[in-house]
């Protein structure tokens, strides 16, 4: 059985247990993949939504823990990448 990951309080531990550990050896099914924001946004849109879509995707944001305009953002790029 694969062990829990421990609570780290600071950078410098997480970098610590990160150079020194063997990550096999714990359960990482609990993690979440982030992804970083790096390139500018220099265009802006306006869309027309229907109030109980904007609110689905406002309460799914909270459910993600993302701002709703950065997980629509992420909606339309996940659309666009995965097009296979």
């Amino acid at each position: 059985m694969k062990r829990p990951l421990p609570i780290l309080t600071s950078d410098k531990e997480a970098e610590d247990f990160i150079d020194n550990t063997d990550l096999t050896q714990y359960d990482l099914s609990a993690l979440n993949p982030i992804r970083f924001e790096f390139q500018p946004k220099e265009r802006s849109i306006t869309m027309r939504l229907s109030e109980p879509l904007l609110e689905a995707i406002k309460e799914e944001a909270i459910r993600s823990g993302l701002p709703y305009q950065r997980f629509i953002r992420q909606a339309l790029e996940n659309a666009v990448h995965h097009k296979n």
